[in-house]
């Protein structure tokens, strides 16, 4: 409104000037209202003024501050809303993993001996705006019959704990919300599904860690590979996921040689196995599987797809085995702010010729060298500087999911 009515003042003050100007030395040179002349110079000078403004709504309809990313902006600069900062917030956590049956007691730190809380009171600022706080109960009646469906690894799980635990925050009778099969929270389980029954909803998890289909290797293939990970092919379950809402993937963390090639893994193609391919360029090949599945199965008229891009750990050390949880966030992100996977994801989905969005982490979680499990697990003597705490940082990664749904409107819910 403001540059619009600067510009609306600035035009009308120079159509004044230019008339004045007219009529001015037109006085000064005859009888301008008593003739003819005059008439036609002030019939001229109606219509300049007529043609100006129809110009101005034509140039200059309206102007609006653009918002290109989640929440409200403060600026009128564009909003990046993964380039940011932690700030500290007393409001947190928004929920206690204690009272959540589906949080997992390997990643409830505070039941598991976590003495300080420092690292449950932060929340991620956006530069240039503010990532808007939902309201619980209009997400539940927002998702009303909905099936909202997380697909990927551990890291997958934990974003899928943390979406129901805050969601059941808003529930009164909490025994409404339960899990489909009655299957209890495992680490090897393929699938998991939580139902709202009293909003009629669904909230599941499909353990997939490569999104492709590992099988056995060709049988005259080298002794040492003893199974195979078909990058042309989207893994068999995958079939599963069609008739969903909203569909939130992630890859990564399996794509290691410890996970690969030293379990006697290796990369396949038609019936040809890639012994010498490089992880990146395998996971690229993969990436491009399941961008044709989406273009080719989904139909992203009812569907929302999100991809969420790899979480750097904080393990240290020449041999990066040392797990060092800090009491604080970094001030720097030191080198894990950006990653070839994450990279690779936003071009992949770049290239799509469906709508897809990029919730890129990579970023913001680098800070987070304090959130992680450690050694606050079911499992104290094996440290962990990959999964995070619940309540936490998946916490984060959530609110930006339902900020972006809700606020900018982007899926159907009709």
């Amino acid at each position: 409104m403001g540059v619009s009515m600067w510009y609306s003042r600035h035009l009308i003050t120079k159509v004044s000037s230019f008339g004045k100007r007219m009529l001015k030395d037109h006085i000064k040179k005859s009888w301008v209202f008593q003739s003819l002349n005059g008439l036609i110079v002030l019939g001229s000078l109606v219509s300049f003024l007529v043609a100006a403004g129809c110009a101005y709504l034509y140039v200059f309809p309206t102007f609006h501050s653009v918002i290109h990313n989640y929440g409200i902006s403060k600026s009128s600069e564009e909003c990046n809303v993964f380039e940011g900062r932690w700030i500290p917030d007393e409001s947190y956590p928004l929920y206690n993993a204690s009272d959540c049956p589906f949080a997992e007691r390997g990643f409830n730190c505070l039941a598991n001996g976590r003495k300080d809380r420092g690292y449950l009171k932060w929340r991620w600022k956006p530069k240039n705006c503010e990532i808007q706080r939902f309201s619980v109960h209009a997400v539940l009646e927002k998702l009303r019959g909905k099936r909202v469906v997380f697909i990927g690894d551990s890291m997958s799980r934990t974003q899928w704990e943390s979406f129901i635990c805050l969601l059941m925050t808003g529930v009164e009778d909490k025994r409404s919300v339960y899990e489909i099969s009655g299957n209890s929270i495992t680490k090897q389980i393929r699938y998991l599904g939580v139902q709202f029954s009293s909003f009629n909803f669904s909230v599941e998890f499909y353990r997939s860690v490569f999104l492709v289909q590992p099988g056995l290797a060709p049988k005259r293939g080298p002794k040492r590979a003893k199974s195979s990970l078909h990058l042309d092919k989207m893994d068999e379950i995958s079939k599963d996921w069609i008739d969903s809402d909203i569909l939130i993937f992630n890859t990564g963390h399996w794509w290691t040689r410890s996970k690969l090639f030293e379990m006697g893994r290796y990369f396949q193609v038609g019936g040809t196995l890639k012994l010498g391919m490089p992880i990146t360029t395998a996971f690229r090949a993969a990436l491009n599987t399941w961008a044709s599945w989406i273009e080719t199965t989904i139909n992203t008229n009812r569907t929302r797809v999100f991809f969420r891009s790899f979480e750097s750990s904080h393990w240290s050390g020449r041999t990066q085995k040392i797990c060092k949880v800090t009491r604080n966030p970094l001030s720097k992100p030191k080198g894990r702010g950006r990653n070839p996977f994450s990279d690779i994801i936003i071009k992949v989905v770049e290239n799509m010729t469906v709508p897809a969005t990029v919730l890129h982490v990579t970023p913001m979680v680098a800070f987070r060298s304090d959130a992680h499990v450690g050694t606050n697990s079911d499992t104290p003597l094996v440290p962990d500087c990959s999964h995070w705490c619940l309540p936490g940082v998946p916490d984060m990664w959530n609110e930006i999911l339902l900020s972006h749904l809700l606020f900018r409107n982007e899926v159907s819910f009709q």
